[in-house]
């Protein structure tokens, strides 16, 4: 059983959404500058992972999305923490593939449906979680505050919402998460400080 859903899909989105789906890991790298930022994903992406997001309150972030989009097109590169319609329409003219924000951000909608691209809204309740679901992908944000036994909840009544966890999930309980239905799962610091490329490995072992 899916939830219905009152928006088709542009074909955009069912290109990310399927990417998000298959890379079943969304690592999100925040970090004080663009050039850590860019080497921390170089790494990620030397080690395999194919889809991560920016944050837009990275300095330089602009510039640095614009390289990847361009240097990196398999890639599926998000921005996150977009909280206005001017970091939505900086981030797309720069490349995006998908936005991301920590909570309901109905301006930026429509900024997003224009261009046709994936908006990832946060939310905790089910009521916002439904909202954001409605719209292709959900973003439980700070997933850790009701943990996965919360995250069952919400889809024992939201069957079929793509739900991407995020905020303390960790290296070694992402698949925790994935099992008990999570559409995919954001790590940060958890997977992109210290040794990233052995985070990289663990975290494989641990998906299987």
């Amino acid at each position: 059983m899916t939830t219905a859903r009152t928006r088709p899909e542009p074909t955009m989105y069912a290109d990310v959404i399927d990417a998000l789906r298959t890379a079943r890991v969304t690592p999100t790298v925040r970090e004080a500058d663009a050039d850590t930022a860019d080497a921390v994903a170089r790494t990620l992406v030397d080690c395999g992972l194919t889809a991560f997001e920016f944050t837009a309150t990275t300095p330089g972030w602009e510039d640095l999305v614009a390289a990847w989009a361009k240097e990196f097109p398999e890639v599926t590169l998000g921005l996150g923490t977009v909280t206005s319609p001017e970091i939505a329409e900086r981030a797309l003219a720069a490349g995006a593939n998908f936005l991301v924000s920590p909570f309901q951000v109905p301006e930026v909608r429509p900024v997003a449906d224009a261009a046709g691209r994936l908006l990832v809204e946060g939310g905790l309740t089910p009521s916002e979680l439904r909202i954001a679901a409605d719209r292709g992908v959900a973003k439980l944000f700070p997933a850790h505050v009701g943990g996965i036994a919360y995250l069952k909840s919400v889809l024992s009544v939201l069957p079929g919402a793509r739900i991407m966890a995020t905020g303390g999930v960790s290296v070694d309980d992402a698949d925790k998460w994935l099992d008990a239905g999570a559409f995919t799962v954001s790590i940060g610091s958890d997977l992109t400080r210290g040794d990233v490329a052995a985070n990289v490995a663990r975290l494989k072992e641990r998906l299987g």
